[in-house]
């Protein structure tokens, strides 16, 4: 099963380097990153890999910063960079 995750605001540069501290931690691989503006929207978006899994980190104005995987994986990385 996958689900998705709003995680915080997309401006909340402490979390998106604590989201990235915590994926290097536990062993995370780049794969793809990509970026693009249409309007007033600014769309970011990161695939990792971790255990043999796609995590998919997404920063959009005016929607937040969300991550998408298994259900697990999520849970895991979500509860290592909430407060």
């Amino acid at each position: 099963m996958s689900k998705t995750i709003m995680l915080g605001d997309e401006y909340d540069d402490d979390l998106k380097n604590r989201l990235i501290d915590k994926l290097k931690l536990i062993g995370a691989t780049p794969q793809l990153a990509d970026w693009g503006v249409a309007g007033s929207q600014e769309l970011a978006s990161l695939s990792v890999q971790l255990r043999g899994e796609i995590i998919v980190i997404e920063v959009e104005t005016f929607v937040g910063l969300s991550i998408s995987g298994s259900d697990e994986l999520i849970d895991e990385i979500a509860s290592m960079v909430t407060i």
